[in-house]
């Protein structure tokens, strides 16, 4: 995964986010959960792409 997956995960936290805020101030508790579903989506993601850039530089590691 790229810089361009990265910035669309960090984009999809801010989101979620801004969704749980509105959620809270205008007590739309719908709202509020996906927001916070929005954040937990981007969380595994980034998770996969720690993951993935871990394996890769293991990889370049073992190639040296």
């Amino acid at each position: 995964m790229g810089f361009d997956d990265k910035l669309d995960n960090k984009s999809e936290d801010l989101k979620g986010r801004a969704k749980e805020a509105a959620g809270s101030v205008t007590g739309d508790e719908e709202l509020k959960q996906e927001g916070r579903a929005d954040q937990a989506e981007s969380s595994v993601k980034q998770a996969g792409e720690k993951a993935k850039d871990a394996v890769d530089d293991l990889k370049d590691a073992v190639k040296k």
